[in-house]
């Protein structure tokens, strides 16, 4: 463990586009293997910068991507939606976040403007999500940090729930050498698994049934192509177990063993 990390916003040219990101990196002169952090479906936080920082305190260079700040998307997936969005959900009991009637009435009970900011979000990252686009985001990172000079050679990924998604979906373009998963969706077509680079680690909890419904296809996809994987559930665990903000679905003891995995699996494969 390094300890001491420093950190800066920046932004990296993706193409014809720019995408805004936090970089966290041990406070040193040497070079370092890296990771790409991504986001929940909320967008960068200080959540996200909080892990990040605890990353870069373990000896890596972490660059956690805001998917959401290209000028494709900025509008559309503003701070203020984004939050509308986020507020709205978290409203939402745990047990009835998949029951789409409930959701409906309780949208029905906001303002118009509230409806309009929620509706769009909901088209962009739910019914309409370019995900080849936040993957070609995702791999021009991957250059970034290659061109920082702080990187020794190896890069993995982890990300969090849509960006657990987004961490697999890179990894299937062949750029990293671990992909860590955090109770994500699978790639699609399933058998992108291929194409993976490396360890893949896939961490579930264990009350997430949506999510879980589809790691038979995962693993039987890893098997066929002879992937190297972990895939450890944790019972009593609901979606978004790890991350501390949010006290409805926050699981100590899970995210505590959560976290020392992915030390691991990164420790064994980047450095």
């Amino acid at each position: 463990m390094i300890g001491v990390a420093k950190s800066e916003n920046i932004s990296y040219a993706a193409g014809s586009d720019s995408i805004g990101a936090y970089l966290a990196y041990p406070d040193d002169a040497e070079k370092h293997p890296g990771i790409v952090l991504i986001h929940e479906i909320f967008g960068l936080d200080d959540h996200i910068r909080n892990v990040a920082d605890r990353l870069a305190a373990e000896g890596y260079v972490v660059l956690a991507p805001h998917l959401f700040s290209s000028s494709k998307l900025s509008q559309a997936l503003s701070q203020q939606n984004i939050s509308a969005a986020m507020k709205f959900m978290m409203s939402i009991p745990v047990e009835k976040q998949r029951d789409e009637r409930y959701r409906e009435e309780a949208l029905a009970r906001l303002s118009e403007e509230e409806r309009g900011a929620i509706s769009n979000v909901n088209q962009l990252l739910f019914v309409n999500r370019p995900t080849e686009l936040f993957t070609e985001y995702l791999s021009f990172g991957v250059d970034y940090l290659k061109s920082t000079g702080k990187v020794s050679g190896k890069i993995g990924s982890v990300g969090f729930c849509f960006g657990g998604g987004m961490s697999i979906n890179l990894g299937c373009t062949g750029k990293i050498s671990a992909c860590v998963i955090f109770y994500g969706e699978n790639p699609s077509p399933i058998e992108k698994i291929k194409n993976v680079n490396g360890h893949i680690m896939g961490l579930y909890g264990g009350e997430d049934r949506r999510i879980n419904s589809g790691l038979g296809e995962l693993v039987k996809a890893m098997v066929e192509y002879n992937k190297t994987f972990t895939i450890r559930v944790f019972p009593g665990a609901y979606h978004a177990f790890f991350n501390d903000t949010r006290p409805q679905t926050y699981n100590k003891q899970a995210a505590e063993d959560a976290w020392n995995m992915v030390l691991e699996v990164f420790k064994e494969n980047l450095k």
